[in-house]
């Protein structure tokens, strides 16, 4: 508020300054922040690029071995009821995805105990789970461990901020107070970010995993079913 005398009618006028907005961009809340800050900033945006890394490199890859022809199992019974064993194989080969590895592997096979077919289909179907589950656990990492950084910032900006008012003496610096409590803010809320965004990420892949695990489960049944029906 500013005061402002008028002499000729000693009346006093009293005007207000114009009021300016503050805006704060995302580069100058990261950077306010001080070195610490920035450190963890960085290292979440690392996780961050990592985790979407991941993702879609494990959902393309998901996806493909999910596409297979839905005749793909008509056409193996038929070559296994004709005797056409190589032919069997060849078309297992064409196809190549997990359903059509685990059919292959149980075409190998034929001739000897059922017991043994399903346990071979069985070994194969864990390789090909370990396959599809590959890097998905470092998903689940990032999201535990994200926030967890996130806080290890929040602790270091609070230390910040009491060591300047441990040492104002009295007079509070209110600028390297604030540093403090920008490292504390932004570092926790990067570190939500990034786990929300890795938990969700992960959660996806499983759900698809899931999809062609049962896929696998429910072919590999029906090839062991037609090889136990009666000729």
């Amino acid at each position: 508020m500013i005061l402002q005398s008028n002499i000729q009618d000693g009346t006093e006028i009293i005007t207000d300054p114009e009021s300016t907005e503050k805006t704060l961009s995302i580069i100058e809340l990261i950077s306010s922040g001080g070195i610490a800050g920035q450190v963890i900033i960085a290292i979440l945006f690392l996780l961050l690029v990592f985790a979407i890394y991941i993702y879609f490199e494990r959902l393309f890859a998901i996806k493909a071995a999910s596409q297979i022809d839905s005749n793909f199992m008509n056409q193996i019974k038929d070559h296994v009821s004709n005797g056409k064993i190589d032919s069997a194989q060849m078309l297992c080969a064409q196809v190549n995805s997990p359903v059509s590895r685990l059919i292959n592997k149980g075409i190998t096979r034929i001739g000897k105990p059922l017991e043994d077919i399903n346990t071979a289909i069985e070994n194969a179907g864990r390789l090909e789970v370990y396959s599809l589950e590959k890097n998905v656990s470092v998903l689940a990492t990032i999201s535990g461990v994200a926030p967890m950084i996130g806080f290890l910032g929040t602790v270091i900006g609070m230390i910040l901020s009491i060591f300047e008012i441990a040492n104002s003496g009295g007079q509070i610096d209110i600028k390297q107070l604030s540093d403090g409590l920008y490292t504390a803010m932004t570092t926790t809320v990067a570190g939500l970010i990034v786990g929300i965004v890795a938990y969700m990420a992960y959660n996806h892949l499983v759900v698809k995993t899931d999809k062609v695990i049962y896929q696998m489960e429910a072919n590999s049944l029906e090839f062991l079913d037609h090889l136990n029906e009666p000729i």
